[in-house]
């Protein structure tokens, strides 16, 4: 079934009475493309070459070009395509790396991996962003870079960032994961800083059978070294000019992103569907909506909200058999494996504030409308607001 007609369709049925709402439904999507699927691996197992082979050529060069992205670089996952940019800009022990607390554990993680020490800033309290104005306060002589996330699938606020990194000679690095599709004034995300990273977790946006991730950069040097990393440092076969890391992507999973990648504008349209719907369903209920900035065009991979009662509000949902989760229920400053860091409680404010009230709803392009209604239905009722017409 073409896609556009399947999008259109799902949106118009209903929601019914006690159908489980899943904050994900991975099974729903291989009902449309899973004969395409099937396709793309028959031919894999047909030519008999696993590592390597057209279809990582094919995804890389299909993604460069979608983003407008000089060299596109597929790694085995979106952890490792931080780590191999790191490895890259040769940050190690006695370094810094600048990067929010609000986020995924691999933003930072990746950095303490190399030796080198994260530093934690504060957030945007509206967009859930590194907060471009604490990054000046927490420069010193040893920083290296900036990471700056684009949490949920939006931008971080990409120009006054550069305009540090550039200033005090610090590279910036996108740690894009989220927001694949994602526009900040007019410019697609991994195209805003000196080098950006994907990940192609399952759950992701263009989520596939496995782990994958990519590297893009403008910078020929920075490319080049990257594609060493990824198979052992070889500048040709047996030949290692530094040491690097088994970091390839399987070319099963790029042929697999392939058939999905096709499939991708219709599924951002459909979630940005989904989110203003919710928008509008929730527009007089205590709660507060995803901020966007109008220069910023958003691909919700999670549509988060912020609110008081929040784990009152996520039993009642799940009572109603509503998924929702929480990304992230403890900031990374205050966790058991950075207390060697020095922060305590209170050392980010807003960051600790966010962890403990942000709450994200269901919102995959597999959501009919009367999913949608319901949800905000029942988000209502836990706050005492009369329901609407739908």
């Amino acid at each position: 079934m073409e896609m556009r007609q399947t999008a259109s369709r799902i949106a118009f049925e209903r929601h019914p009475a006690g159908r489980r709402v899943e904050t994900l439904d991975l099974k729903k999507e291989m009902e449309l493309y899973g004969s395409e699927i099937r396709a793309a691996i028959e031919d894999v197992l047909e030519s008999g070459q696993f590592i390597g082979g057209p279809a990582i050529t094919q995804l890389e060069a299909e993604l460069s070009e979608r983003l407008g992205v000089t060299h596109a670089i597929a790694v085995s996952s979106g952890t490792d395509a931080i780590l191999c940019a790191l490895m890259a800009l040769e940050i190690g022990p006695g370094d810094e790396v600048i990067v929010p607390s609000f986020t995924f554990f691999a933003t930072a993680g990746c950095v303490a991996r190399l030796g080198a020490k994260p530093v934690f800033v504060d957030v945007d309290p509206r967009t859930f962003n590194l907060d471009p104005e604490q990054i000046e306060a927490a420069v010193t002589p040893k920083t290296r870079a900036i990471m700056p996330v684009h949490l949920y699938g939006q931008c971080a606020d990409m120009d006054p960032i550069c305009e540090i990194g550039k200033r005090r000679g610090l590279c910036v690095i996108e740690d894009a994961a989220q927001a694949l599709g994602a526009q900040y004034k007019g410019r697609n995300a991994c195209t805003l800083g000196d080098i950006a990273c994907l990940s192609f977790y399952p759950t992701k946006n263009l989520g596939g059978f496995g782990e994958g991730g990519m590297i893009l950069t403008e910078d020929e040097r920075l490319a080049e070294v990257c594609r060493q990393l990824r198979t052992h440092g070889e500048s040709e076969r047996y030949y290692h000019d530094r040491i690097g890391g088994n970091f390839r992507l399987d070319t099963m999973k790029a042929a697999i992103l392939l058939v999905k990648l096709k499939h991708l504008d219709t599924f951002t349209r459909r979630r940005r569907e989904t989110a203003e719907r919710y928008n509008e369903l929730l527009r007089e209920v205590p709660v507060q909506r995803p901020f966007v900035p109008t220069h910023q065009a958003p691909v919700y991979h999670q549509y988060t909200i912020q609110c008081d009662r929040r784990d009152e509000l996520k039993a009642s949902l799940q009572e109603h058999r509503i998924g929702t989760a929480v990304y992230y229920p403890v900031p990374l400053h205050l966790q058991t494996c950075f207390e060697g860091l020095g922060y305590r409680c209170g050392s980010l404010p807003v960051t600790e504030r966010v962890c403990q009230r942000v709450l994200s709803l269901p919102c995959h392009p597999m959501l009919h409308d009367g999913d949608i209604e319901h949800v905000a239905k029942r988000i209502r009722e836990c706050y005492g607001e009369p329901d609407r017409e739908t």
